[in-house]
């Protein structure tokens, strides 16, 4: 019999809504959810693939235990006793840190991913934490930190509303955006320009963003904050920074000023090969946008000035008052935010609060580089004990980190790993535990962080679609047992991981004046949850506490997991609203400009002020039917353009005796891949692409699909020496490669 269910995608970070057809337990088909209230129908063929990520045939159905050095099907039972014995032998005989934990990016996708982790992380003690933000966004997170004293406010572009975009190393159009949650991020670029606005790209490549442009900068790859900064210059210069509304909350302005004079057009353009008087204009028609935005992503995060050319993003939002201002670049408000506190100084970020045990680099928002995962398995050292055990959850940092070859090497003398993977792939196939979760179908889903970043305030909650099939294990379930494993609670049940974070939550909030449970019973409170699972019980805390919420009956009319049920297709909250100064933790209360970590590292960027490469750099680069590495097991999600091929611009294929279709051979400092060149002029010259996310040629994986059709691990060229001090982030950009044919 067939029907109809409702479900959020889960395949990126535009959350689209989709209605799923199904033939028994299995989707037939997937489109776009025409009454949604956020993606009104927009569907990417990503969505549109729903039912076959879903029924992919090689996803595990049952856990793998290794016995004997092999790994075979095991009971759930027998799989977290496996659990719980080798983790609790490396953390009594070697301490907390000896357990290292990898959260992957499919973690922010799933309801489960975000529950729980942060609770395994607690429960365990340890400080060896590793994630994808490292090769990705860290360096916006420290920014925003710096900032406005809370890494995770990070404001977002007011795409409706704009009038004048400007965007830096992004290509929403393929990767439909990121830390921008924003469906149809195609038709709101095109919207804004049949509205007249303008929409300028700046980016190595003319990608599909790039052609849909009024002007696009083809920059040198790694010179953004170098460009960033003399447009801030510019804005001083000239007389043309206004703070508007923003003037009582923002410090530091005099310094800026002061610390930018170097960074004037003349000097930068040599460096980043934008010639000085188009950076002039760029400023120029920034300031005078009747409102204006600045967004850039991995592009400028994932080079050596990661971190500046993120906090520069911000400060040209700032300077031409553009800031929490409507048409400009605002914080978003999610229905599971906690309960928003009176405005006033906050307790502020710091970095580097401990180290990585090796290279001594410091902590990012609790988490080290994951580039130094492999070391810090690898390496003894006197100052502690090396890694031991690792969990891994939703990661395959084999193909995304650095120097796969290293890693993997070093996860093969692991005591023991776990890992939580719907897929026996690159980094799993290490383990001693494979847990593997359902497909999204048979989840429950919510977007926890991705409507913090929202372009749009809603609210939007999918049940399972299809019932969970025999021997499954909900994945809410597995990581409740996984931390009660490896926390030395094995064998409570499950329930009691919910039960714990519920009480300890309202314990929290009847204690805290601005909180509408203050003051009250916080068992009574629990009491009035609802919700058919832990999960949902949780949900429906979070939405009643939020700043939407019905406060445990303080506003009737305020949200609960119960009204949100009633309305399948989500409940529109509003355009984003200026929130100033609330957001602000800082000590001072206010927006710091120059904080003095960034005061710090400005050298740095001054020195790249004489520094030009010579030679070839090489830049990533997304497809519109890819996510990272896994996706690749599809097959209607790869071939086409969705190929691992190395773009190179025509003059340089000719100065080096490069044939289109023809095998390359690319070396860097981690090592050498070979890979089949494509001429075109969609790079600039003296700029080579390759695509991240490939590399499916080592044995034991199963992943059958995506074996045929490998590709080469583009990370494989690094050796992992190359980061952004500040953050830790990996530089994936703008490194310099030799090629020969």
């Amino acid at each position: 019999m067939s029907r109809t269910a409702l479900r959020i995608c889960p395949l990126c970070e535009a959350t689209c809504g989709l209605t799923l057809s199904i033939e028994g337990t299995r989707v037939t088909r997937a489109r776009g959810d025409r009454d949604d209230v956020f993606s009104k129908g927009f569907i990417c063929p990503k969505g549109a693939s729903f039912g076959a990520v879903d029924g992919d045939p090689d996803r595990l159905r049952a856990p793998l235990v290794r016995k004997d050095g092999v790994l075979r099907e095991a009971t759930w039972d027998e799989a977290f006793d496996a659990v719980a014995e080798g983790i609790r032998a490396v953390v009594e005989r070697y301490g907390a840190n000896a357990v290292g934990v990898v959260l992957g990016n499919p973690n922010v996708h799933t309801m489960a991913g975000a529950l729980y982790p942060p609770v395994l992380l607690a429960g365990l003690g340890t400080r060896s934490v590793f994630s994808a933000s490292t090769v990705d966004q860290m360096p916006k997170h420290v920014s925003s930190g710096l900032l406005f004293g809370d890494a995770n406010a990070i404001p977002v572009p007011d795409l409706d509303r704009t009038q004048h975009l400007l965007l830096i190393g992004a290509n929403p159009l393929e990767s439909n955006g990121s830390l921008c949650t924003a469906p149809d991020f195609p038709g709101k670029l095109k919207a804004l320009k049949a509205r007249g606005g303008t929409l300028t790209v700046i980016d190595p490549r003319r990608t599909r963003t790039a052609k849909l442009a009024d002007r696009h900068i083809p920059i040198r790859p790694g010179a953004d904050a170098l460009l960033l900064a003399a447009m801030a210059h510019v804005l001083f210069d000239e007389g043309l920074v206004d703070l508007k509304q923003l003037a009582p909350h923002v410090q530091g302005l005099d310094e800026l000023r002061a610390q930018l004079q170097d960074f004037t057009p003349d000097a930068v353009q040599g460096a980043c090969d934008v010639d000085a008087d188009t950076i002039r204009t760029l400023a120029r028609d920034l300031a005078a946008a009747p409102t204006a935005a600045v967004y850039a992503r991995i592009g400028s995060c994932t080079v050596p000035h990661g971190t500046l050319a993120s906090w520069l993003v911000d400060v040209l939002n700032i300077l031409t008052g553009n800031l929490d201002r409507p048409g400009g670049a605002l914080f978003p408000q999610a229905a599971t935010d906690r309960t928003p506190r009176p405005a006033g100084p906050g307790h502020g970020f710091a970095l580097g609060r401990w180290h990585s045990r090796v290279s001594r680099h410091p902590e990012a928002k609790s988490e080290l580089p994951i580039s130094a995962l492999a070391e810090e398995i690898d390496t003894a050292t006197d100052e502690g004990e090396p890694i031991r055990a690792l969990i891994a959850i939703a990661a395959n940092p084999v193909l995304s980190v650095p120097d796969g070859d290293r890693l993997d090497k070093a996860l093969d003398a692991l005591d023991f790993m776990v890992s939580v993977d719907p897929y026996l792939n690159e980094t799993a196939r290490h383990a001693h535990v494979v847990l593997p979760p359902p497909p999204p179908s048979q989840s429950p889903h919510h977007d926890f962080a991705f409507n913090t970043l929202a372009v749009r305030n809603q609210v939007r909650y999918s049940r399972p679609a299809v019932p969970l099939e025999p021997g499954r294990m909900a994945e809410t379930e597995i990581l409740a047992r996984l931390i009660l494993a490896a926390t030395g609670m094995h064998g409570a049940e499950p329930s009691a991981v919910d039960d714990m974070v519920i009480g300890q939550t309202l314990g929290k909030a009847v204690k805290e004046a601005h909180s509408p449970a203050h003051g009250r019973d916080p068992r009574e409170l629990a009491a009035l949850l609802s919700g058919d699972t832990g999960p949902e019980r949780r949900l429906d805390m979070m939405l009643r506490l939020g700043p939407y919420g019905d406060g445990f009956g303080v506003r009737p009319d305020g949200l609960t997991l119960e009204k949100l049920l009633a309305h399948p297709h989500g409940i529109d909250l509003g355009p984003l609203e200026a929130r100033l100064p609330q957001p602000l933790k800082t000590r001072s209360g206010k927006v710091e400009l120059l904080p003095a970590p960034i005061a710090d590292d400005l050298p740095r960027l001054r020195e790249a002020l004489r520094h030009r490469p010579e030679g070839l750099v090489l830049v990533g680069r997304r497809h519109l039917r890819s996510n990272n590495s896994w996706m690749h097991n599809v097959p209607a999600l790869t071939g086409g353009t969705n190929r691992c091929t190395l773009h190179i611009h025509p003059e340089d294929a000719e100065r080096l005796g490069v044939r289109d279709g023809a095998d390359v051979r690319l070396k860097g400092a981690g090592g050498e891949v070979t890979a089949p060149a494509e001429v075109t002029d969609a790079v600039r010259p003296g700029v080579v692409s390759l695509p991240h996310g490939w590399g499916h040629d080592r044995p034991g994986m199963r992943m059958s699909h995506a074996v045929k059709d490998p590709g080469v691990n583009v990370n494989q060229l690094l050796d992992g020496s190359l980061l952004d001090p500040l953050s830790g982030n990996a530089v994936l950009n703008g490194f310099p490669v030799q090629l020969t044919p």
